[in-house]
């Protein structure tokens, strides 16, 4: 027989012997942990904790489920569980520029990010080509404002369809609807241009030059109704200076941006992001 690794996430109000009661349930069914990581958010008394841990292979999740109610009854808790070998489904979308559609493809052909493409959808054509060369479906979607509904709708049929988990906008240059936001609101990761938060709009790098900054970034967080101000999940910064145009700007940028997405879109497969209402716990 096989070990199985499992992944177990929670979060509820902080009170005494959390951790004792998580790790005696744990032991109970033979498990071994091996990896944990725990937060208590003071502010709002709130324990988020991150376990992972091998247990025999004829434990199954019926029995650890069984195992573990009694605490998420007694606790309160928002519990998650499971397998680490999991290979989870994700859609990407992308408009004209790919450079972050290439950067995930890349990472997941090494195995670097353990993700399963599903599909790439897009309101341009520019990306299909990388698409195709990895195999994959691509859906070209133009969105106007007569058809956004619409095109949203087929968007969240595919998602659902695909049984994908996570929607990936890898410089996806179209604003979602509050209504989709909403809907499937910690299972949309978007990649903002800029540090935030920062120069918003059209032209961020240009703004930044025009401004003489010494930093630029990029943000990958959470979507939500309000516009770039989703809970962040990962964010790098790169000092420039008044020597390079704004076209060195953009190549520092699109570099950063790659390299910022796909640690976001890593930490959210491997389970290692809790949402604590606008803030992220990342462990």
């Amino acid at each position: 027989m096989t070990d199985q690794t499992w992944i177990l996430t929670l979060s509820c109000q902080d009170r005494p012997r959390i951790v004792a009661t998580v790790t005696s349930a744990i032991a109970v069914i033979g498990a071994n942990i091996a990896e944990s990581a725990q937060f208590w958010d003071r502010s709002s008394n709130r324990f988020f904790m991150r376990i992972a841990f091998v247990a025999p292979e004829m434990v199954d999740r019926h029995a650890l489920e069984a195992v573990l109610a009694p605490m998420v009854a007694d606790f309160g808790m928002a519990l998650a569980l499971n397998r680490a070998d999991a290979v989870p489904k994700i859609v990407i979308m992308v408009s004209k520029f790919d450079h972050c559609l290439e950067h995930l493809l890349y990472q997941i052909r090494v195995g670097w990010l353990r993700a399963e493409v599903v599909a790439v959808v897009s309101n341009h054509d520019t990306g299909r080509a990388p698409a195709e060369a990895a195999g994959l479906p691509y859906h070209l979607w133009p969105v106007t404002k007569d058809n956004k509904v619409e095109q949203e709708a087929r968007l969240l049929a595919l998602y659902e369809e695909t049984g994908a988990e996570l929607i990936v906008l890898a410089r996806y240059m179209q604003v979602l609807s509050n209504d989709l936001s909403a809907r499937l609101f910690g299972h949309i990761i978007n990649i903002h241009h800029s540090f935030l938060p920062s120069f918003k709009g059209a032209k961020p790098y240009h703004q930044a030059h025009e401004r003489g900054v010494k930093i630029i970034g990029a943000t990958g967080h959470y979507v939500t109704p309000d516009l770039d101000e989703g809970p962040i999940i990962e964010q790098e910064t790169e000092r420039v200076s008044h020597a390079l145009s704004p076209d060195d700007f953009v190549a520092v940028g699109r570099d950063i941006e790659s390299r910022v997405l796909a640690r976001a879109v890593k930490l959210h497969v491997e389970r290692r992001v809790l949402l604590n209402d606008r803030k992220t716990v990342v462990f």
